[in-house]
C-alpha cells in the first residue's frame, strides 16, 4: 500500500500533461471571465460556533483504493441534495478519476442544484489544478502536505488564495504539520488514515490539534462514523468533520447526516 500515494500523484501529473495540451491554461484562464461561479465563505460555513458546533463536511465519493467502489447506485447530484437537506456544512467533492472513480465536471452539476461551499479533493500538485477547480466551480481545495514540498506547498497555497480560493491544508504527522503552518494554512484537516498505509490513528487528532496555533479552523478526516466521535473530537479542538464512506453506505443519507451532527 505505501506506493499508492506515489502511484497516484504519477497518474495525475501525466494526466495533467495530456490536459494542459487539450485545454491550455490560457485557455481555461480566459473562460473564468465567463464563469457564473461567485467564491462562497468557506470558513464562516467550517469554523464551530456555539449554535452550530460539529460542522460537518460531507463527501461526494465513489470509491477508494483501499475499499474499490463503495456506492453502486452513484447519483452525485441526488447525493449532494441528500447532504443538504441532512444539515451538512459543506461538501467534498472527489474529482480523482483513477483510484476514487471521480471527476471535475461534479463540480459544477452540484454547483447548480446546492447552495453549499464545494470543496475540490483531489491530488492538486499544480497551479493548472488550482485554476481547473475555480473554473468548475470549487469554493476550495485540498492540498497534501505529504504530496507536495514545503516550497510546492507555500507556492500552490499562495495562488489559490490569490485566485480567491480557501485552502483545506490535510497533515498526518508533526513533520507535515510544520509545513502547513510555514504554507500560512488557515484551515487544517488532521486525516487519522495514514496514507501509505491505510492504518487509521484516531488519537492523531490529539496528538496534533495541541500544536496548531490558535485561530486556526481544523478539520478532523477519517474513521468518523457516530455523534460520540464528533462530540469528543469537538471537545479537544476540532471545528469540523471530513465524512464520506460512513455516510455513501447508508440507505438514507440524509438521516445519517442528522444523527453525526445531532446524536438523533
Amino acid at each position: 500500500m505505501a506506493q499508492i500515494l506515489d502511484e497516484i500523484i504519477k497518474k495525475t501529473k501525466s494526466d495533467l500533461e495530456k490536459r494542459k495540451v487539450d485545454y491550455p491554461e490560457e485557455w481555461l484562464g480566459r473562460s473564468l471571465s465567463f464563469n457564473p461561479f461567485i467564491p462562497k465563505d468557506v470558513k464562516s460555513a467550517l469554523r464551530a460556533t456555539e449554535e452550530n458546533p460539529y460542522r460537518i463536511i460531507a463527501e461526494v465519493k465513489k470509491a477508494s483504493p483501499s475499499k474499490g467502489i463503495i456506492r453502486e447506485d452513484f447519483n452525485p447530484v441526488e447525493i449532494a441534495q441528500a447532504y443538504e437537506k441532512g444539515g451538512a456544512d459543506s461538501l467534498s467533492i472527489l474529482t480523482e478519476p483513477h483510484f476514487f472513480k471521480g471527476d471535475k465536471e461534479y463540480l459544477g452539476m452540484v454547483r447548480r442544484y446546492v447552495n453549499l461551499p464545494l470543496l475540490r479533493k483531489d491530488f492538486i500538485v499544480d497551479k493548472y489544478q488550482v485554476l481547473e477547480a475555480l473554473a468548475f466551480g470549487a469554493d476550495y481545495i485540498l492540498l497534501i502536505a505529504m504530496a507536495l514540498s514545503r516550497k510546492e506547498l507555500k507556492e500552490l497555497h499562495d495562488y489559490a488564495r490569490h485566485l480567491g480560493l480557501d485552502v483545506l491544508v490535510e497533515v498526518h504527522n508533526k513533520t507535515d504539520l510544520v509545513k502547513a503552518i510555514f504554507a500560512g494554512a488557515d484551515i487544517i484537516g488532521i486525516n487519522h488514515r495514514n496514507l501509505e498505509t491505510f492504518e487509521m490513528d484516531m488519537s492523531l487528532s490529539e496528538k496534533l490539534i495541541p500544536l496548531i496555533p490558535n485561530g486556526k479552523i481544523i478539520v478532523a478526516e477519517s474513521g468518523i462514523n457516530d455523534h460520540e466521535t464528533v462530540v469528543e473530537l469537538s471537545k479537544i479542538g476540532a471545528d469540523a468533520f471530513l465524512v464520506g464512506e460512513h455516510f455513501m453506505r447508508q440507505d438514507d443519507i440524509t438521516a445519517a447526516i442528522k444523527a453525526l451532527k445531532y446524536g438523533n
